[in-house]
């Protein structure tokens, strides 16, 4: 599988580190009310069939996180942002360098 790396262009998947689903967000409290939504945050993932975003670390290269979108079943790439513009077009703002 081919992961395009906005920082070194596109590149074989073993020089990366896939973390996850990109889109679960994180409690943003740590009030003892709230321990469910912690357990819920650290244990429980979903394991979705098609498209989805993934969080993978570029380990072998720039040593940078981004954000993959690609389908499970297929595993086609469809593009890749930086971690930190993803989050930011998430939260609203605009996204650059997305390819």
């Amino acid at each position: 599988m081919l992961i395009p790396c906005p920082n070194c262009g596109v590149r074989l998947s073993e020089e990366f580190t896939c973390l996850g689903d990109a889109s679960v967000r994180r409690p943003v409290s740590v009030e003892p009310h709230l321990a469910d939504e912690w357990f819920d945050y650290v244990y429980l993932r979903d394991n979705p069939k098609g498209r989805i975003h993934e969080y993978w670390h570029h380990s072998g290269g720039c040593r940078a996180w981004i954000v993959v979108e690609r389908d499970t079943a297929s595993h086609e790439v469809f593009g890749s942002a930086s971690a930190g513009d993803w989050a930011a077009a998430r939260n609203g703002h605009s996204m650059k360098g997305e390819r």
